[in-house]
């Protein structure tokens, strides 16, 4: 699917080099995440696979960060935990940050490790792995 106006939006209202970094993430999520739908969301870029979120990014005040729900499960040292579910992020101040190669994988293990977060307030709570055919 290409990407949403919406998150082209998005990244067309950040500074040169922030729009750089979202354009990047956007073109590689696009690329390797097969299967995917993106659009707007909670007012950040997300990524989904039917109906799960999996990835998004948003821009802070000093980076721009890349979140993976379910990237805590993914054994990958330069993702960092991010909140108190499954979560996990990296932030970059440059593209050049960016490893082609680490995003490819964790995209990989993104659509292969899911934990379902679509009924997270139906379970109360409870977060469930996804089973992936």
């Amino acid at each position: 699917m290409p990407i949403h106006p919406d998150v082209q939006a998005y990244n067309d209202a950040q500074s040169p080099e922030d729009r750089l970094i979202c354009d990047t993430l956007a073109k590689a999520i696009e690329r390797h995440l097969k299967g995917s739908e993106n659009k707007v969301w909670h007012r950040h870029p997300v990524w989904f696979l039917d109906g799960n979120p999996i990835v998004g990014y948003s821009k802070l005040k000093d980076a721009v960060r890349l979140l993976f729900w379910s990237g805590q499960s993914f054994d990958e040292p330069a993702l960092a935990p991010e909140g108190s579910f499954k979560a996990a992020e990296a932030r970059y101040t440059a593209a050049s940050q960016i490893s082609a190669k680490d995003l490819k994988r964790w995209l990989a293990k993104a659509a292969d490790i899911q934990w379902d977060y679509k009924n997270i307030v139906k379970r109360k709570g409870k977060l469930v792995r996804v089973k992936r055919p």
